[in-house]
C-alpha cells in the first residue's frame, strides 16, 4: 500500500473502532471525537481533490481508497473463492493440491470422475494398452556423460530445476537440497552460483554458469579458470551447465535488485553489492555456436571430466542447428542440453517476454531430439526437458517428445509450501520461500520441507512409472511422441508432433527433400548464430 492508503486505513479502522468504543462507554466524549474524525477524514479528501496523482481520488475522494483496499487482494480473492479447480494459471488449483498431497503423503486420488473438457481442442491423452506391465528397474535411472567424459552420472528420471540462491531464501536452497540429499536426485543451483546452502547438506548439484558467470568471475565480468576449477571438482558437483537462455524470459538477461543484494549475495556471486546485479543478454563466452563448443570443452577439462552441457529455450531451430553443424565439424559435443519451455517460472520478467517469446517446452525438445537424431548425434547426447511440470502426465510426455529426464522448479516449490502468491519480485514472498527477509525465510523448516520435497519426487515417479506401463511399456525410453494424443478442432485425436515430420538418423545429412527441416538446415552456420537473410519467411 502507498502512504496515503495507510494513512486512510488507520484513519478508517482506528476511527470507528474508537468511535464505538466512545459511543458505548463515553457517551460525553463521543461528539468531541467525531468532529475529529470528519475533520480528519476532511483533509485526507482536500488532498484527494487537489493533490492526488490519482484520477479515481480526484473524482470520489476517500471512498476510491475502497477500491484499491479491495484490489490488492484481488489474486487471493480470486484464488480461494472464485476459481474453480482447473482454471487458474500458471498452476491450477488441482495442480497445486496434487503437489501438495503427494508432497505431504497423503491420499492424492479424485472422486466422482474428472473435471477436464475431455472433448477440448488441444487436449493432451494417452491410449492405454489391454495388457499393462511393469517397468524395469534397471531403466528408471539414466547416465550422463559422452564419449569425453570421464566422471559420468547416474541421474534420476525426475530432477530439481535451476533457482537461485538470490532469488530463494538460504532456507529454501537447503530444504531443496537436503530433500535431494534424501532422495537421490540432483539440484540445479541456478545462475546465481554455487552458495555454502546449495553444499551443506550433500545432495548432488548441477552448476549451472551463466551470462553473468557468477560464482567463477573476474572484477571485469570475464571467465576466472581457477575458481571455477576449484568449485567444480568438489565432489558434490555432479555436472556443469551453462545457461544460454532461460523459457520465461529467453534473449532477455536477469536482474536481481540492488535492495535483495546483501553481503553474503555478492560474496557468492563476486559482484559489486551497491548496483543492481545485471546479467547480459547473451553469454560472453558463447558468441558463436564453435565458441560455444570450445567453452563446453573447456569446462570439461577444468571440471575433471564431469558432463557439461547447455540451456536453451528453442526460437528458431536454424540456431539450433547451426550449433549441431558447429558439433559436426569442430567433433566436440556437450554431454546433454537442457531445453527450456516459454511456459518456465521466474522471479520476474518483463511481460512482454513471458507471454510471447519462445517456444514451449514439447515444441522445444521435439525440435532437440530430432535435430540431433537428424545430424547423427543424438547417441552422444542427452536431452533434458525444463518446464512446467506437475504430474506424471506432464513427465511422461516430455519424455515421450524426446526427452531422457526432467527438471521441476516451481513445483518443487509448491513442495516447500509456496502458495501461487506472486510475490516472487517484490522479496514479500508470504511463505519464506522467494525472499532475501531473513524473518520471513526463518518460516521454513528444512528437516520438515526436504521430506515433502523428497516425497513429491517419489509419489510423482511411483505414478509415472504406473502410467507408463498402463500403456504397456516397460522402459521409458520406449515412448515414442505418437503416443501422445492430442485432440483436433474436428474432435479427432492427432499424434503430436505430426505437424512437423520426425528424422531418421542422419536424414539432415543426406536428404534433398525440401521441408521444414532441409530449409532450416540450409540457413544454419556454425560460424554464427544469426540466421535472418532475405529468405527467412520463405
Amino acid at each position: 500500500m502507498t502512504l496515503m492508503q495507510k494513512v486512510f486505513w488507520t484513519i478508517f479502522f482506528f476511527g470507528n473502532a474508537t468511535s464505538i468504543a466512545l459511543w458505548q462507554y463515553h457517551p460525553d466524549d463521543f461528539t468531541f471525537f467525531l468532529v475529529c474524525f470528519i475533520g480528519l477524514y476532511s483533509i485526507l479528501g482536500l488532498h484527494d481533490l487537489f493533490f492526488s496523482k490519482r484520477n479515481l481520488n480526484r473524482l470520489y475522494p476517500v471512498v476510491a481508497y475502497f477500491r484499491y483496499f479491495l484490489e490488492s487482494f484481488r489474486v487471493e480473492i480470486q484464488q480461494y473463492f472464485i476459481a474453480n479447480d482447473t482454471e487458474e494459471r500458471p498452476f491450477n488449483r488441482e495442480e497445486r493440491s496434487l503437489v501438495y498431497q503427494r508432497a505431504k503423503n497423503v491420499r492424492d486420488t479424485i472422486a466422482f470422475g474428472t473435471q477436464h473438457d475431455l472433448l477440448e481442442e488441444n487436449y493432451l491423452s494417452l491410449w492405454h494398452s489391454l495388457k499393462p506391465t511393469e517397468v524395469k528397474d534397471e531403466t528408471k535411472r539414466i547416465t550422463f556423460g559422452g564419449p569425453d567424459c570421464t566422471q559420468p552420472y547416474s541421474a534420476s528420471r525426475l530432477n530439481i530445476s535451476a533457482m537461485s540462491f538470490g532469488a530463494l531464501s538460504h532456507t529454501a536452497i537447503e530444504a531443496l537440497n537436503l530433500g535431494a540429499k534424501k532422495g537421490n536426485f540432483s539440484h540445479n543451483t541456478g545462475e546465481g552460483g554455487l552458495s555454502p546452502y546449495h553444499l551443506k547438506h550433500g545432495g548432488d548439484i548441477v552448476w549451472q554458469i551463466g551470462s553473468g558467470l557468477f560464482g567463477c568471475r573476474t572484477l571485469d565480468g570475464r571467465f576466472d579458470e581457477e575458481t571455477f576449477k576449484e568449485k567444480a571438482q568438489l565432489p558434490q558437483v555432479k555436472m556443469i551447465e551453462i545457461k544460454l537462455s532461460q523459457g520465461a524470459k529467453p534473449g532477455h538477461g536477469g536482474v536481481l535488485p540492488k535492495a535483495k543484494i546483501t553481503e553474503e549475495i555478492a560474496r557468492i556471486r563476486l559482484i559489486d553489492q551497491g548496483q543492481d546485479c545485471v546479467s547480459p543478454a547473451m553469454h560472453p563466452e558463447c558468441q558463436t555456436p564453435k565458441q560455444l563448443l570450445h567453452f563446453v570443452a573447456k569446462l570439461r577439462a577444468l571440471s575433471g571430466g564431469k558432463p557439461v552441457g547447455f540451456k536453451l529455450c528453442i526460437g528458431n531451430p536454424a540456431e539450433f542447428l547451426s550449433i549441431c553443424k558447429a558439433m559436426l565439424e569442430e567433433k566436440i559435443y556437450p554431454d546433454f542440453i537442457t531445453v527450456d519451455g516459454s511456459e518456465g517460472g521466474t522471479g520476474a520478467a518483463p511481460v512482454e517476454f513471458a507471454n510471447y517469446l519462445g517456444m514451449t517446452c514439447l515444441e522445444g525438445v521435439y525440435v532437440v531430439h530430432n535435430a540431433l537424431v537428424g545430424t547423427g548425434l543424438r547417441e552422444h547426447i542427452k536431452v533434458i526437458a525444463s518446464g512446467k511440470t506437475a504430474s506424471a502426465f506432464d513427465l511422461l510426455t516430455k519424455l515421450a517428445l524426446g526427452a531422457d529426464t526432467v527438471n521441476a522448479a516451481r513445483t518443487m516449490m509448491f513442495a516447500l509450501g509456496c502458495i501461487q502468491s506472486k510475490h516472487c519480485n517484490t522479496n514479500r514472498c508470504p511463505t519464506g520461500i522467494a525472499t532475501q527477509d531473513p524473518a520471513r525465510a526463518k518460516a521454513i523448516d528444512v528437516e520438515n520441507k526436504s521430506e515433502r520435497v523428497k516425497n513429491f519426487h517419489k509419489n510423482t515417479l511411483h505414478t509415472f512409472y504406473e502410467l507408463l506401463g498402463s500403456i504397456g511399456l516397460d522402459d521409458p525410453d520406449k515412448l515414442l511422441p505418437q503416443m501422445v494424443k492430442r485432440r483436433t478442432p474436428h474432435g479427432l485425436q492427432m499424434s503430436i508432433g505430426s505437424l512437423v515430420k520426425p528424422l531418421s538418423t542422419d536424414e539432415l545429412l543426406m536428404s534433398s527433400e525440401i521441408n521444414h527441416w532441409t530449409n532450416w538446415w540450409h540457413k544454419a552456420s556454425s560460424d554464427s548464430f544469426s540466421v535472418y537473410d532475405d529468405s527467412f519467411l520463405k
